[in-house]
């Protein structure tokens, strides 16, 4: 008879994400991802001024805010059908690479490292797990902290502030580069590229080879989708990091196409309606009890009707930087190296500004018409699509990174990436399901602080409980 685990919340910053397993013989065999809050910022953003959108869906998530900035005003970009001047591209990308290096920093140290490390015993890093915990690994935690400390300071050089940053605007960029400011920040880039070449990488591959079983736990659907970022070039064609489609089963490599995206809610607490395009899809929930077979408030978006995974390794894998496989620890991997790879790129960028040239390419955004921001956070593919009419925004849709990874089952019961790799998961100890926790974690939802367990006979049992950072 199978056993069920269920983790609830998951998530530590976001903190709304709930897991189920079914463990049977010490392995995963069937998985529910769920997505446990209705937050409605497609709701509010509705008869608000184009204006507000880059300002107001910055707060949708602390660690990843000026992705969502970015991809609104690039969805205003094309509205307004302007280019931003190659300083705004330039800025753009200089900030956006400071929240990437400051959130891969982040999800190492404080939200991955902890399933593996013996972490100080003292607050906020207790009560802790007991179980398959390494005495003999140990990370760079302190230094850690001053690297995410210096990365947002970097971001607030060229962005005004961080988190959340005002700067990204319909037509370019509100900071200007000066001397100054490029020196700034340039000295704290240079800090960080040496912290990422001689602790986070050198950390990583100590976990890694620490674990080395990891290295063939949590493939998943081997399917990987990106849409690219940081653009080198004013038409957007050329990019740091390019969009693609890889499905590693059939060695199909395709470039992106849009269209291809759909959103299926059969298992989502929304009204039914279909796969829809994100362009016309519809966000009406209902209320959870009327809706028997759904459990999450998460979509599923699909492309050409498929689960895919996004994140890190799907596009350095898309990009050919990282192919050496497909597991928790690639996981980890492929978000040191890119990390690398952007500060490197960013080192140029600087480079390339020049003081007193314009930030700003002025354009009336239309009464009426369409854009589409497709960018990438650090956890992956991130979408906005507006519509505007009368002059105010009158349908608004996102799909981020964790809608892809994190997503329920859709109308033709495929499971979500994450369900999919936590399957064949060996689980040592179901009363501390660590295993499970290193799946989740390697997709970079953060952590959980509450751990509950279900009996065979469905009777709840609160085996570990934290009220801050929780392991």
């Amino acid at each position: 008879m199978a056993t069920i685990r269920i983790i609830d919340p998951v998530t530590r910053i976001e903190g709304h994400m709930k897991v189920e397993v079914s463990i049977e013989g010490g392995v995963v065999v069937d998985a529910r991802c769920a997505g446990t809050l209705f937050r409605g910022f497609e709701t509010l953003l509705q008869g608000r001024n184009p204006w507000d959108a880059p300002v107001i869906t910055a707060r949708i998530c602390g660690v990843c805010p000026v992705s969502h900035t970015m991809a609104s005003a690039m969805a205003l970009d094309a509205a307004a059908g302007v280019n931003p001047p190659a300083n705004a591209r330039l800025l753009r990308n200089l900030v956006l690479g400071s929240n990437f290096i400051q959130s891969h920093i982040l999800h190492f140290y404080l939200l991955a490292a902890p399933d593996y490390v013996q972490m100080p015993a003292s607050s906020p890093w207790t009560p802790a797990w007991d179980a398959d915990i390494s005495s003999d690994v140990t990370v760079n935690l302190i230094a850690a902290l001053e690297a995410r400390r210096r990365a947002h300071e970097m971001g607030a050089i060229f962005g005004g502030r961080n988190p959340a940053p005002h700067a990204y605007i319909p037509g370019g960029f509100t900071g200007v580069p000066t001397p100054e400011r490029i020196s700034e920040f340039r000295s704290h880039l240079n800090w960080l590229r040496s912290f990422i070449e001689s602790s986070y990488l050198p950390d990583v591959h100590t976990v890694v080879n620490t674990y080395d079983p990891y290295l063939n736990i949590g493939k998943g659907y081997q399917r990987f989708l990106a849409y690219g970022v940081f653009d080198l070039d004013g038409a957007a064609d050329v990019k740091l990091l390019k969009g693609g489609y890889v499905d590693t089963g059939t060695a199909e490599n395709s470039d992106l196409s849009p269209e291809q995206i759909t959103e299926a809610v059969q298992y989502s607490w929304y009204a039914a309606s279909g796969d829809l395009p994100p362009a016309s899809g519809v966000t009406e929930p209902v209320d959870p009890l009327s809706k028997t077979e759904a459990y999450s408030w998460l979509k599923a978006p699909r492309y050409n009707g498929r689960p895919v995974e996004v994140g890190p390794l799907a596009r350095m894998w898309v990009n050919g930087d990282y192919r050496s496989g497909i597991s928790v620890m690639d996981r980890h991997l492929a978000r040191a190296y890119e990390a690398q790879k952007i500060a490197d790129a960013m080192n140029g960028w600087l480079d390339a500004l020049a003081p007193g040239q314009p930030v700003f390419n002025s354009n009336r955004i239309p009464n009426a018409g369409t854009g589409v921001g497709l960018t990438e956070a650090p956890r992956g593919a991130l979408g906005h699509w507006v519509r505007i009419d009368g002059g105010n925004i009158s349908h608004y849709q996102i799909i981020t990174p964790t809608c892809w990874n994190a997503s329920p089952r859709d109308g033709l019961g495929e499971m979500g990436p994450m369900e999919k790799a936590l399957l064949g998961t060996p689980v040592r100890d179901s009363s501390q399901p660590i295993e499970v926790l290193r799946v989740i974690h390697s997709f970079d939802p953060c952590l959980s602080c509450a751990v509950h367990v279900m009996s065979p006979k469905g009777e709840p049992e609160v085996i570990y409980q934290s009220g801050r950072i929780g392991r």
